[in-house]
């Protein structure tokens, strides 16, 4: 990890609340909200609007004719259990699709968004009990009992996608008369009651409730939820949960959080376990917890996280494996488990400032997040594998998939936790491209964009970024006002990006800057309006190589160009060859026409010889040609098709 920012500071925050996900009371950088930054285009914009346009309209259809969302009619009505339909946390997809849409208002105010937002809200009121208590699977004759469940249960896992629902609209649209808020802080209450130092001295199998209440704490001003996050915390690790055929690792209370050395068990629930932890280390003050949850992130990173950014190699608990465990073929990477690596990435940037995050959040969108959605936004991956080794199926558009089938995107799942997750991240993906402190503005992720803001001495600063980023890695930022006294801008050279270069346009010409890679160019100036910073980012297709403790890809290669991460794919391939069959001749591609090319060559088809030969013997090639790939995110839009990321080498 790099070490390129000064001393943390604590920044004082805006006079003006911040309309963003994530707004901790304290930290080094200043998250910049939605209405301080615009994406106006390209890659992200492009994605925003099928978002929009498609994804969230896809996403209600489904949760209506699921039966989800009547679940909380029929709760209204009480006419529950009969006629429930959908797993016990199906509740959850409600709340996240309110909270995309939350997100998605904040940025376009669309009017019939608004309508529908309200009247979700409406049917979720409306099933809430009279002390607070909300969920359609508990706690009525014929349900289990209220909190009777918590290995499996979900009950505080959903209260929290519902927190972040009501965070998201309080952010988007100060003191709304919809109701949502009151409703979470009804509920909110409850759980402080029930689970506070005097009560049930447990917490939920699924970690979420961590983080919902300490965002909730932040909005509300109320100390009892940043209080409850922390004992959610605070207990975990202690074997207080039932034990299960997986271990307690699987829902983290096997070592106590800050005790941990890695991210281990259920990807989706580590991850979110481990952004409530920093967001409680955060609020409290507690540098011992931040500091064991940096070296947990570190060596998730190093040791526990695919090419892509994809994190759980275990199919059957969706979880990690031990440390260099990441076999291609049977990668699970939920893409849940990544927008949740964000998060917990994202908030270890605001605490410490370190580009190292926000490489890897780049890196985790670009190969996870892009990846789970097809091009018109209505199917989806919800495991995404680095090696289809058998062409896959076309998902009946109509129907509900199983959720691990990662052979092509399908338009629902029995578990469909990722499409709001995807819909809500982009939603907000705004509030994820810069920050601020007391000093200036920070660029973490390349996007066309607007940034206009405040300084924290009253200063205003308004700049355009033009990119067409990641096909191209010229980024131009435009300073559109003259300022009165020096800051710093500051702008992240990538991990990989080995010979980057920048330089800033001014009326006095020209001047380089150093760009080493892994780092942050500062530029620090009294800025006029019209000056120009460059960043020129080097976007040659490179081969990279695995560690070689990383077994199942031991004498592979991969491709990268820039953020994006290549694969072959068999539709590409001549006279219908199989991927499997496929090794790389020279170790140069090529970037021809905006595609990447490779040359590779193909094994003789399959025999029944013995598959094992003598030490240096080898394997007769068919032939050699040059391959065009297909970037990862794009694999699996053009048909059933077998596809690898880490190609053999011999």
């Amino acid at each position: 990890m790099s070490t390129t920012l000064p001393t943390p500071t604590t920044p004082a925050l805006a006079s003006t609340p911040v309309i963003a996900p994530v707004v901790p009371p304290q930290s080094r950088l200043r998250p910049l909200g939605l209405d301080e930054v615009r994406i106006t285009g390209g890659f992200w914009g492009d994605r925003q609007r099928v978002n929009a346009a498609h994804t969230l309209g896809h996403v209600l259809g489904r949760l209506e004719s699921e039966g989800w969302l009547p679940n909380f009619d029929l709760a209204a009505e009480g006419a529950l259990p009969t006629g429930r339909r959908g797993r016990e946390f199906a509740d959850s997809e409600i709340y996240k699709y309110l909270e995309a849409v939350a997100w998605e208002i904040g940025r376009s105010d669309d009017s019939e968004l608004e309508a529908t937002f309200r009247s979700v809200v409406a049917r979720v009121a409306a099933a809430q009990e009279p002390d607070g208590y909300l969920n359609t699977e508990f706690g009525r004759p014929g349900q289990g009992a209220r909190w009777s469940d918590l290995e499996w249960g979900h009950e505080l896992y959903c209260l929290g996608h519902l927190f972040q629902a009501a965070v998201a609209r309080e952010r988007t649209r100060p003191g709304a008369d919809d109701g949502l808020l009151a409703v979470a802080r009804r509920a909110a209450d409850l759980v402080c009651d029930v689970f506070g130092p005097c009560g049930i001295p447990a917490f939920c199998g699924h970690p979420e409730i961590e983080t919902a209440m300490a965002e909730l704490g932040r909005v509300t001003g109320d100390a009892r939820y940043r209080e409850q996050a922390e004992l959610f915390v605070a207990r975990r690790g202690h074997e207080t949960l039932r034990d299960i055929e997986w271990g307690r690792t699987y829902f983290q209370d096997d070592v106590p959080v800050r005790d941990a050395e890695a991210l281990s068990g259920h990807a989706v629930r580590a991850n979110y376990l481990a952004a409530g932890a920093v967001d409680v280390a955060v609020d409290s003050g507690d540098d011992e917890l931040l500091s064991s949850l940096r070296h947990q992130w570190a060596r998730t990173r190093g040791r526990r996280t695919y090419i892509t950014g994809g994190q759980g190699s275990h199919h059957q608990d969706e979880a990690f494996g031990d440390d260099f465990e990441l076999p291609p073929d049977r990668a699970y990477s939920e893409t849940c488990a990544g927008i949740a690596s964000i998060m917990f990435s994202w908030r270890l940037l605001l605490a410490d400032g370190d580009a190292a995050y926000a490489d890897l959040i780049e890196r985790t969108l670009y190969n996870v997040v892009a990846t789970s959605p097809a091009a018109d936004g209505r199917s989806f991956f919800y495991a995404n594998t680095l090696h289809q080794r058998v062409p896959g199926i076309s998902a009946d558009p109509e129907g509900t998939s199983p959720r691990a089938s990662s052979s092509l995107r399908a338009p629902w799942f029995e578990v469909s936790c990722c499409p709001p997750n995807v819909a809500r991240t982009l939603a907000s993906l705004d509030a994820y491209v810069a920050t601020a402190d007391a000093d200036g503005i920070q660029i973490h992720q390349y996007a066309p964009a607007e940034v206009n803001t405040t300084l924290d001495d009253g200063r205003s600063i308004a700049l355009k970024i033009d990119t067409s980023y990641p096909s191209s890695g010229e980024i131009r930022v435009t300073v559109l006002g003259d300022a009165t006294a020096e800051w710093t801008l500051s702008m992240r050279v990538p991990e990989w990006a080995r010979g980057a270069s920048a330089r800033v346009i001014s009326s006095d010409g020209a001047t380089e800057v150093p760009a080493p890679s892994g780092e942050v160019v500062r530029i620090r100036r009294t800025f006029a309006a019209g000056d120009v910073v460059e960043l020129a980012l080097p976007m040659e297709p490179r081969i990279v190589t695995p560690d070689s403790r990383i077994d199942a890809i031991r004498g592979c290669v991969a491709i990268e160009r820039g953020p994006e991460v290549f694969a072959v794919e068999s539709v590409d391939l001549p006279h219908n060859a199989s991927v499997n069959d496929i090794v790389v001749t020279r170790d140069t591609p090529r970037d021809v026409d905006g595609r990447v090319w490779v040359q590779m060559g193909v094994r003789r088809p399959v025999d029944d010889n013995w598959p094992y030969t003598k030490a240096g013997q080898r394997e007769p090639l068919e032939g050699s040609v040059f391959v065009p790939l297909v970037r990862y995110h794009d694999w699996g839009n053009r048909g059933p098709a077998t596809m690898r990321v880490w190609i053999p080498t011999t």
